[in-house]
């Protein structure tokens, strides 16, 4: 399974992106896909998840401000993220799970994203 991520860019304070996942490479359903981001120093951390069911879960750094979503038929995931701060800065990365065989837990190669003050 392959994990395509674009979306990422330079954009000031308070401004917004969207991020965009499509995982290849298989006729099967992807159960989860979630946003991970790792900045400078620090661990990576989830962002945000979305299941195909559609139950979702969020950083509480970011609860009020971005958005995930996915199109089950295209496996794609998006994450719209609004109000940015400079304390979003970091690599974003996408992931898909599988938890039905054939079982699967991809990554994608991550986008990166810099909000200046």
């Amino acid at each position: 399974v392959q994990l395509q991520a674009s979306g990422g860019g330079l954009v000031k304070a308070g401004g917004s992106l969207r991020l965009s996942c499509i995982a290849s490479g298989t006729p099967f359903n992807v159960n989860g896909m979630d946003w991970y981001r790792q900045a400078p120093g620090k661990q990576r951390e989830l962002v945000a998840s979305v299941t195909n069911g559609g139950r979702i879960n969020y950083a509480n750094s970011v609860e009020d401000r971005f958005t995930i979503s996915r199109d089950n038929a295209k496996n794609m995931a998006y994450l719209q993220m609004n109000s940015l701060k400079p304390e979003d800065t970091a690599v974003y990365y996408c992931r898909a799970r599988r938890i039905y065989a054939p079982r699967f837990d991809s990554w994608g190669q991550g986008t990166l994203v810099t909000v200046s003050s």
